[in-house]
């Protein structure tokens, strides 16, 4: 990566003053002081009436993973189809929810939506990287209610470095491995007392993370199929306190730089039977080049009172250009003859020509023009003002904790894209035909959205009950101008929709003792149409739960049901769900039912046992059932014919996660363990079909560390510790194979 070395370099030199670990040092990365979040780092799930997780940075810095979906296994109720290996753009869904591009959550970081357009185009081909998170809350019921607007399976908050409250505290992260596998990860932050009342400090972040890839492209291209990601983040706080009343600024800007060579393309039956790590010639050109940037202004103000008021301005700028391959015209004769490439990886045989051409073995020189690939060139960006209020009083012998929430947003995605033309010459390809900007896609879809929340925490006696409403409205709109018009000189064609839709939910808690608490909720799902629906109409349901905790000491243990009933089902055409359709249509599902049980323990043996060192333990269960409740004929790909009782596809019927740690303070380690179920790629019941099928897979990852001087820690890990060799899988385009084993080195150095 260009700027490893400089950054490294720099990181050095900023922890150069001290190298040793004090107990504010691990304080600074698990407290935070903003209110735009339910549970924050410092908070506890379990106080929540519903179900809520908070991963710690104690929690991912055990595998220190760069991968979101590795480090979301440990969650029951997620649901995740991997892609690429590395977790550059995951597929996450709550609940059984859609999981394409995570378009079906509510995805933020600190509270601020992040999705590239989170209303009008809520596809994350940005994802915040995980590997400079300081934390992941997970809400998944009724408490949800305080986000939006998509509040069906629930909302997932990455927490990110926060500015230390020390004079000085940081940490450097290094790690090398098998794929030529780089990884930095160095902060540093300070807070300095200016006079009694008065302080101000700030910090400095990067994370570089860099791959050459486990694929291997055919032909003579020696492109790799690997990714460089440089991330800068820049925090400035300022805190003020007069009598009672204090006040907090911060000022934070981030800028983000991916570069991977991602392909849609993926492998035939056979072709992943003989060597999964394979990928096509016709693929060696394939590149997401992107950029993102976030600045954000928020104010924290805390009345003596017991008020506090959070209030955050926020911008998010990302433009990408995937020029990847979209189709193949096996004779050159133009866009109408052309085939998708699920198309022809789906039935190899009934497309010899093009098949062939993927391949681009020696000897086989195609026509002119048969490959097409796509600029699949997008310019977002989001912008708003949200703000919230909370408070506590005791009113007619009640507790009451309060929020009220007010949010302002636009957000618009600009798309513009062209198709480019080649040859497949003896396994590398060359340019025939050079496209013209827009003349592919030419359109831009916006969404102007007002928010509104109350949410109230009521306490009597051992019984909390949470009721909260949310009031969306969301102006939609797309423009289209389509390919004839790239100077976009003439009136576009408008779709406009405007949706009013209240939200409301209640949770419930009951303590029974110091160990036993029992919970319940329920809450209106709701999703927003796409700006170019035809039908206009959004994604609705009624979710409910019912869940009961226990702790006692060294272990505890959750069990949650869930039932979403779902009135109307949406799905998305995009690329990355096999395409097939026009892309940016909606499809309506109608009614379906989604249930499922969710049991989470942990537990410390080496405290029950008094070993004298920890032994911590960690289980997740998910069990989901999906329903179509009325047959319908769909052109959404992974729909098709639906009958009743049909299942959705992509969401496994069972799925576990088991950990096994050891923690002697020098040194420990943890054996992480996912097995998933079958799953289908098709709407169906019964057997799967084996052309719809992504087989069930078993994987172990492994970390170790020693700490050899204080502060001072080496470590390993180890991806797929067994090797195993699996399909995550069918879409977009062909079977996918998920990561092989990978061993990395890490030195980390806390001050």
């Amino acid at each position: 990566m260009r700027s490893f070395l400089l950054a490294g370099a720099a990181a050095c030199a900023l922890g150069a003053p001290a190298l040793a670990q004090t107990e504010a040092a691990n304080q600074a990365i698990t407290t935070t002081r903003d209110v735009i979040v339910v549970i924050g780092l410092s908070g506890d799930p379990s106080d929540v009436p519903g179900s809520a997780e908070v991963l710690t940075a104690a929690d991912l810095d055990v595998q220190d993973y760069s991968d979101i979906n590795r480090a979301l296994r440990a969650v029951p109720g997620v649901n995740i189809q991997e892609e690429d290996g590395y977790g550059l753009r995951p597929n996450i869904g709550l609940r059984g929810t859609g999981l394409d591009r995570s378009s079906n959550i509510t995805l933020m970081e600190d509270g601020i939506l992040i999705s590239p357009a989170p209303y009008s185009a809520p596809a994350a081909y940005y994802f915040p990287h995980s590997g400079r998170m300081a934390g992941i809350e997970i809400i998944k019921g009724a408490a949800g209610v305080r986000y939006g607007p998509r509040t069906q399976g629930g909302s997932v908050n990455l927490l990110s470095t926060p500015v230390p409250e020390e004079s000085l505290a940081g940490q450097i992260d290094f790690w090398v491995g098998d794929e030529d596998q780089r990884r930095l990860h160095a902060w540093v932050g300070a807070m300095q007392e200016v006079n009694a009342s008065t302080s101000i400090g700030g910090l400095l972040e990067t994370y570089q993370n860099s791959a050459s890839g486990f694929k291997n492209i055919d032909g003579p291209s020696g492109q790799d199929s690997g990714f460089e990601i440089e991330d800068y983040v820049a925090r400035l706080r300022l805190e003020t306190r007069t009598g009672d009343v204090g006040h907090s600024f911060e000022l934070r800007a981030q800028y983000s730089d991916e570069l991977s060579n991602e392909t849609y393309l993926g492998l035939t039956e056979a072709d992943f039977a003989a060597d999964p790590f394979r990928r096509y010639a016709a693929s060696a050109r394939d590149q997401m080049d992107a950029e993102h940037s976030l600045w954000s202004l928020s104010h924290t103000a805390s009345f003596g009172n017991d008020l506090t008021l959070g209030s955050v301005l926020y911008r998010t700028d990302f433009a990408r250009d995937w020029f990847k391959l979209d189709r193949v015209d096996p004779d050159g004769a133009g866009p109408m003859a052309a085939v998708s490439i699920s198309s022809i990886l789906d039935d190899p045989a009934g497309n010899t020509a093009a098949y062939a051409i993927l391949q681009g073995m020696p000897g086989l020189v195609s026509a002119d023009d048969a490959l097409n690939i796509k600029h699949n060139n997008r310019v977002y960006y989001a912008q708003g003002f949200q703000t919230e209020l909370s408070g506590a009083s005791d009113w007619n012998g009640m507790a009451h904790n309060w929020h009220v929430g007010l949010r302002f947003h636009y957000d618009q995605m600009d798309r513009f894209q062209w198709v480019d033309r080649f040859r497949m010459d003896n396994g590398s390809l060359v340019e025939t035909t050079r496209g013209v900007p827009g003349t592919d896609s030419n359109r831009i879809d916006s969404a102007t959205a007002f928010a509104f929340f109350i949410q109230d925490e009521i306490t009597t006696g051992r019984w909390t009950i949470v009721p909260g409403v949310r009031f969306e409205r969301i102006e939609l709109k797309r423009e289209n101008w389509g390919g004839g018009d790239t100077a976009r000189l003439n009136q576009p064609s408008i779709t406009e929709n405007t949706v009013d839709a209240v939200i409301p939910g209640i949770g419930v808690r009951f303590d029974l003792d110091t160990n036993w608490s029992f919970f319940g909720g329920v809450h209106r799902g709701f999703a927003p149409p796409s700006p170019g629906s035809a039908s206009r109409e959004p994604e609705d349901a009624v979710n409910t739960e019912l869940g009961a905790r226990y702790g006692n000491g060294w272990w505890s243990a959750e069990a949650v049901g869930f039932y979403n009933a779902y009135d109307n089902l949406l799905g998305s055409c995009t690329n990355s769900t096999g395409g097939g359709c026009t892309i940016g249509a909606q499809f309506d599902g109608g009614e379906v039912d989604v249930m499922g049980l969710e049991l989470a323990a942990e537990a410390d043996f080496g405290e029950a046992l008094n070993l004298g060192v920890s032994l911590p333990a960690r289980l997740a269960f998910t069990h989901t059932s999906t329903e179509f409740q009325t047959a319908f004929n769909s052109a959404y790909e992974p729909w098709a014919t639906v009958n009743i009782g049909d299942e959705l596809p992509y969401i496994p019927e069972n799925q576990i996660y088991g950990a096994i740690g050891l923690d002697a303070g020098q040194f420990g380690g943890q054996l992480a363990l996912t097995w998933v179920d079958d799953v289908r790629t098709v709407a169906g019941q019964g057997a799967i079909p084996a052309n719809q099928l992504v087989e069930s897979h078993f994987v172990a990852d492994a970390s170790a560390w020693w700490s050899f001087r204080e502060g001072l820690r080496a470590r390993v890990s180890v991806r797929n510790l067994t090797d195993e060799v699996y399909a995550v899988a069918r879409r977009p385009a062909g079977l996918r194979p998920g990561a092989p084993q990978a061993v990395i080195f890490g030195l980390s150095a806390e001050f």
